[in-house]
């Protein structure tokens, strides 16, 4: 490319060529050129001179210097010169002071094999690196969106797509479950990640994601782009099913109607384009009571019991709607828990009868064993709303002498008794603590009450990396479908009533110091 016979001007068409080509500046390529000339010519004149080469932009004329500091004492004749010979060196140097640098000219360079591989090289890699940070510059803006390509080549079961100026991978994890692709078809996905890597930057598809059902959406209903239709929240069972919450702010349209189109027209060119993946769509809704219904929608619900402290519902509905409402393997209530944000527990009106009365007589027995009383006496505080024994020592005497046939001799009575049990019970617990072997790391673990070290000391588990390696579902429990029948699973800290929210952050804290040390 660089050689005595090529014309100068050709110089500057391949300069332009090149950032044609590759979508680069002009004056980038230039300037890789003339890193590798210095390059060849330190070669060519000694690497131990400082070399600066400079490329006429509008003719081609290749100029090469050898950069010299001005000293008072040369030591070093190769990178140093006096002020008096630089003065002599070329008129422009005479305004020159000691500190200040000049350009001696250095005569032109007969490119050899060697000297033009170098040039070449350093071009390559230069071009190479400013293709990539474009790119990249491309691609980082459009993340969050939905980008269309031709798939390339499978790999392992991932899938490679061309986006024309770039490459995009599909991980295998990403695609839809059991969707048929092959080389030559066009596919759209959701760009959730673009990230530089030392082999250029590397850009994430996904067809799994929800996001990528919601930008569907965003595309087919007209009133969503507008901002008239809000997404509030979706989750998906990729290839299988799917919910989606929407949210009018215009009262007088109908968000889920909108959606769903004419004769379901535009529901079903996202249904189409997720390969018919069945799509629940359902009004959003402030109050979280109302929020599940409409998510189970397939069911019909009895009642449902908020619990926003610890963003549990429980779902109350008759023996007909039970299997509506869990889906198949769980499914519905599992997406519609996703979709929510809430812990889903979904029982019959006879379960939620059998538990209020189990709960009720456990508390009662709690309170008439420890704190020695009567069974009445258990019963009717239980019934005024004092669940534990806690409850009772934090509350005063005029609050539990409002309770008919309390009087206040027994008020203080059940007070100093609570009190006394609480520290007796706290002693107990700490020695058992370490009878058990639990160990210091997992006793300081924030969150961790000590009747719930006690807890998992019985179950053998001692140490943080023990609770680390556990899933919320084995702390909180779940249910799970067993040859059609569904199966409680108790879990380690279930009584604690423990929201799978609070088990997480648990878990992770742990995993945290476990992992980091």
């Amino acid at each position: 490319m660089l050689n005595r016979r090529a014309d100068k001007l050709e110089l500057i068409r391949i300069a332009e060529a090149v950032a044609t080509e590759k979508s680069i500046d002009k004056d980038l390529i230039i300037s890789s050129m003339e890193t590798g000339i210095e390059k060849a010519a330190k070669s060519r004149f000694g690497t131990e001179n400082e070399i600066k080469v400079q490329i006429d932009r509008s003719n081609g004329d290749i100029n090469i210097y050898r950069v010299l500091k001005i000293v008072e004492k040369t030591e070093n004749l190769n990178t140093e010169i006096s002020l008096e010979n630089a003065q002599k060196l070329a008129n422009e140097n005479k305004g020159k002071k000691i500190g200040d640098e000049i350009l001696e000219s250095l005569p032109s360079l007969d490119f050899g094999r060697i000297a033009a591989q170098t040039v070449k090289q350093v071009i390559t890699h230069n071009v190479r690196e400013a293709e990539r940070e474009r790119q990249y510059n491309d691609f980082i803006d459009k993340k969050d969106s939905i980008l269309s390509g031709i798939v390339k080549r499978l790999e392992f079961g991932n899938v490679v797509v061309d986006l024309n100026k770039a490459e995009a991978i599909i991980k295998k994890e990403e695609v839809i479950p059991r969707e048929n692709i092959k080389a030559g078809d066009r596919i759209k996905a959701y760009c959730y990640d673009v990230r530089r890597e030392l082999r250029g930057p590397q850009i994430f598809l996904s067809r799994a994601h929800p996001k990528f059902m919601e930008k569907l959406f965003f595309q087919e209903v007209p009133e969503i782009y507008d901002g008239l239709i809000e997404i509030k929240a979706s989750a998906r069972d990729p290839g299988s099913r799917a919910k989606i919450c929407v949210y009018g702010k215009d009262t007088t349209l109908d968000p889920v109607g909108a959606c769903v189109g004419m004769r379901g027209s535009r529901v079903q060119a996202v249904v189409n384009e997720l390969q018919g993946e069945k799509i629940d769509i359902v009004n959003w809704s402030e109050d979280p009571a109302v929020l599940v219904v409409n998510a189970l929608s397939a069911a019909v619900v009895q009642r449902v019991v908020v619990d926003s402290n610890y963003k549990k519902l429980d779902v109350i509905l008759n023996e007909e709607n039970l299997s509506k409402a869990i889906g198949r393997r769980g499914q519905n209530v599992r997406l519609a828990s996703k979709l929510i944000d809430y812990e889903i527990n979904i029982m019959t009106e006879q379960e939620d009868s059998d538990r209020r009365q189990l709960e009720f007589k456990e508390k009662t027995d709690n309170l008439v064993k420890n704190l020695e009383l009567d069974e009445t006496l258990g019963q009717l505080l239980v019934a005024e709303g004092f669940s534990t024994i806690e409850e009772i020592d934090n509350s005063s005497v005029e609050n539990i002498c409002k309770i008919e046939g309390i009087d206040e001799k027994t008020a203080k009575e059940l007070i100093e008794r609570s009190g006394e049990f609480l520290k007796k019970d706290a002693e107990e617990i700490s020695n058992k603590i370490s009878d058990l072997g639990v160990k210091e790391d997992l006793v300081n673990l924030k969150g961790l009450t000590p009747g719930m070290l006690v807890t998992l000391g019985e179950q053998k588990i001692l140490t943080l990396k023990d609770f680390a390696e556990l899933a919320s579902d084995e702390l909180t429990g779940a249910y799970d479908i067993f040859k059609g029948e569904r199966i409680k699973i108790k879990g380690y800290l279930e009584d604690f009533a423990l929201s799978k929210k609070e088990a997480d952050e648990l878990i992770m804290g742990a995993r945290d110091i476990v992992y980091k040390n």
